[in-house]
């Protein structure tokens, strides 16, 4: 079992969380400033191999218990920032030029697919959305689907400024499935 968490915490304190929750491995990218940092953690006798990692990305192979086979899992955070996306698009299309394995990609991509992938505020332009889906189809990434919750993001109490979008996803490749 393992999860990819946005953090605005220094290590040391994230280091303590993990370990709070029975979390006793894990990779942790400390905030820096107003930009969040990332927490993967695992249990069990899962093996990890960190293979890249940034303020964006955690990229490991993962090996569970006596299983031969490996698989590759990158937590991912996009910017939040849209003059910065074209940085993180590019980023995750080097990470997808490696096609031997089974990929997942899951977290916050800071940007939805669709529009009506977002309820409020104001509509979100198609060149922003064509540029994500771009990107996963380069990397030959699908969307897995959702359970639950449809919008993983809400701002405003009030009904005449709520926003909601749909920006976690775990996306895949076909060795994945």
């Amino acid at each position: 079992m393992a999860f990819l968490r946005e953090t605005k915490l220094d290590k040391q304190r994230m280091e303590k969380v993990r370990r709070r929750c029975g979390f006793i491995n894990g990779i942790d990218i400390e905030a820096e400033g107003s930009q969040e940092g990332l927490c993967l953690a695992w249990k069990g006798d899962t093996r990890i191999s960190l293979q890249s990692y940034s303020r964006n990305h955690i990229d490991i192979m993962v090996k569970e218990g006596n299983d031969k086979a490996e698989w590759r899992f990158t937590g991912f955070y996009g910017t939040p920032y849209v003059n910065n996306r074209s940085a993180t698009w590019n980023l995750l299309k080097k990470l997808g030029q490696d096609r031997s394995h089974p990929w997942l990609v899951s977290s916050d991509f800071n940007e939805i697919m669709y529009s009506y992938e977002k309820c409020g505020g104001v509509p979100r332009e198609e060149s922003r959305m064509e540029a994500f889906r771009e990107a996963l189809e380069e990397c030959l990434l699908e969307d897995l689907g959702y359970l639950g919750v449809w919008f993983t993001w809400e701002k405003g109490n009030l009904l005449e400024t709520n926003i909601k979008e749909r920006l976690d996803r775990r996306v895949a490749n076909d060795k994945w499935r």
